[in-house]
């Protein structure tokens, strides 16, 4: 066969013992050279990889370069006599691993001199360090401006009360009533007012009894489940006892004041046993000036049950006066907690006289026995008083004066007096009856339900906020129609009211600079009432307005709120 182009088939090749050549022979290793040679390791044994005679056969073998002349194609690997392969592989290289110091080691070096210097040095800084920052904290807290104590506030200071003076009219009888609790907890009221509703036919003292409710509006029965129902909201029940709320005089007449009011000192047992939470009794100079010490019963029965804030009594006294020295007067001599009169309303003339009747009452009485009102059982709603444009500019009044608001019910809705003071209340009707209002009608709707509005939104902010529950008074401007004051606690966010009470067809807008060290520059408006809200360059709610330049459109009132700036 020729070298060229010819492969050879292993299967056809007899492999045969091959004597060494004569030159091999030269090369053969002595016996001395041969006990040289060093025999291979383990590792290198078990790294070798046999290529049996069959595994062989398998490689594919090709004519070519020297192959082709005879000779043999070296390769790295050495051939065994008996035709096996032996190829070694190297060994795997070892990677070093640090396993750290040993025990007896961290000993040996921890006890050396510098490494002990080194630890004492490391020790001082760290408590130098932290004595450091002791040090800082104490400054920062002692220099500090100082958070002033929160005054306790009696639950009857915490939210609005809200009179219901004729059951029948507000929804015909005591479970009419319970029926609009929940209704009115979303108004975030923290008292109802209730009556009277005992049995007290008009002028005739003889026939009165405290005990007993009157059958034209209930029983006790149904009293205990509304009383319960308005505890589960989380508000309470002042019960008015006025002994003759159907006729003109509240105590009947001098001659027969002293057997009222014994009378009237076991109803007080009667009715606090039941659960109520304070008695409201008009008419209280009356029997002061005729029996001081049966007053100082009824005081000390209704006032001195508890000193908790939240399950004290309520003594409200009711007076026609409206000078605010008499009223001053009279709520420190007769000691009742609340004393409702007409000094807002008789003083609405003329807002410099409101304004300084407000600071008499403010600078000479703490503000939790502060009671701001317009209208009542005599007197009529809100919206009859001031007319229906002022009814959101006097809630805002009432809502951010120092003491507590008290309300008629429906002068959350701009409800009128109709030919009475105890007009039937007007509620929400149902989606079809309100399909058939005609245009008036539902434009009167709209404006109910503008008014709700504002109500919910002044009582949730007044509950929610320092400055409106307890803050300090700060007249900014006074005039004979517009007053401006602010209210500001502490740290908290400050409030600015300002009102200009002219009329929208007479009056004028006011360009007033409400500055003051304890504002900051400018607010932000959160409430603006009136037809001057929409005038030119009045700023509406979310506005920012500078401080400065706050313009007032004619009947129009504005809240400001104005950020604490340390």
């Amino acid at each position: 066969m020729s070298a060229e182009g010819t492969t050879v088939d292993m299967k056809d090749v007899e492999l045969t013992e091959v004597e060494p050549t004569e030159k091999e022979k030269e090369v053969e290793p002595t016996e001395v050279e041969q006990e040289k040679v060093v025999e291979p390791t383990k590792v290198e044994q078990e790294n070798e990889v046999e290529l049996t005679e069959k595994e062989q056969e398998k490689q594919p073998m090709t004519g070519g370069g020297e192959a082709a002349n005879g000779e043999a194609a070296s390769t790295p690997a050495a051939e065994n006599g008996n035709g096996t392969v032996k190829v070694l592989l190297p060994e795997e290289e070892t990677v070093a691993k640090f396993t750290g110091l040993s025990k007896e080691e961290l000993l040996r070096v921890a006890g050396t001199p510098g490494w002990v210097r080194t630890r004492c040095a490391l020790l001082a800084l760290f408590w130098l360090g932290w004595l450091g920052m002791l040090a800082g904290a104490v400054i920062i807290i002692l220099q500090a401006p100082r958070c002033r104590t929160p005054p306790a506030v009696s639950w009857w200071n915490q939210g609005p009360l809200y009179q219901i003076g004729d059951v029948q009219a507000f929804a015909d009888n005591l479970p009419g009533v319970q029926q609009k609790v929940s209704q009115l907890a979303k108004l975030k009221l923290k008292g109802l007012v209730l009556g009277p509703v005992h049995v007290a036919p008009e002028d005739q003292p003889q026939r009165l009894d405290f005990h007993n409710i009157s059958p034209d509006v209930g029983n006790l029965r149904q009293f205990r489940d509304l009383l319960q129902a308005v505890h589960k909201k989380n508000m309470f029940l002042v019960l008015d006892l006025t002994p003759n709320y159907h006729g003109n005089q509240p105590w009947y007449s001098n001659i027969t004041v002293t057997t009222v009011a014994e009378e009237l000192k076991s109803a007080l047992m009667f009715w606090l046993k039941e659960g109520v939470d304070g008695v409201l009794l008009a008419g209280v100079e009356q029997v002061m000036a005729a029996e001081p010490s049966l007053w100082a019963d009824i005081r000390a029965i209704v006032q001195n049950r508890s000193d908790d804030v939240d399950s004290k009594k309520v003594l409200v006294g009711v007076t026609d006066g409206g000078s605010a020295p008499g009223v001053s007067a009279l709520l420190g001599s007769s000691g009742v907690d609340l004393l409702l009169s007409d000094v807002l309303r008789s003083t609405a003339a003329d807002a410099t006289e409101r304004a300084q009747s407000v600071q008499l009452l403010v600078a000479a009485h703490p503000q939790g026995r502060l009671a701001w009102n317009l209208g009542g059982r005599s007197q009529g709603h809100l919206a009859s008083l001031v007319g229906s444009s002022g009814v959101k500019g006097h809630q805002l009044l009432l809502f951010t004066l120092p003491g507590t608001p008290v309300f008629n019910y429906g002068d959350e809705i701009g409800l009128l007096d109709q030919e009475t003071t105890f007009p039937t209340m007007l509620w929400d009707s149902s989606p079809e009856a309100e399909q058939e209002l005609n245009g008036t009608a539902k434009e009167d709707r709209e404006w109910r339900s503008s008014v709700l509005q504002a109500f919910r939104g002044l009582s949730e902010l007044r509950g929610a906020e320092p400055a409106l529950l307890y803050g300090d008074l700060l007249l900014l401007h006074n005039a004979s129609s517009s007053l401006a004051y602010a209210r500001v606690w502490d740290q908290s966010a400050r409030f600015l009211a300002a009102f200009n009470w002219g009329s929208e067809e007479e009056g004028v807008a006011l360009d007033l600079d409400l500055s003051h060290p304890l504002l900051g520059p400018e607010g932000v408006v959160v409430m603006a009432t009136g037809a001057g809200a929409q005038g030119p360059g009045a700023a509406g709610p979310g506005a920012a307005v500078a401080l400065e330049a706050v313009r007032l459109g004619p009947g129009q009132a504005l809240l400001i709120r104005v950020p604490y700036r340390g």
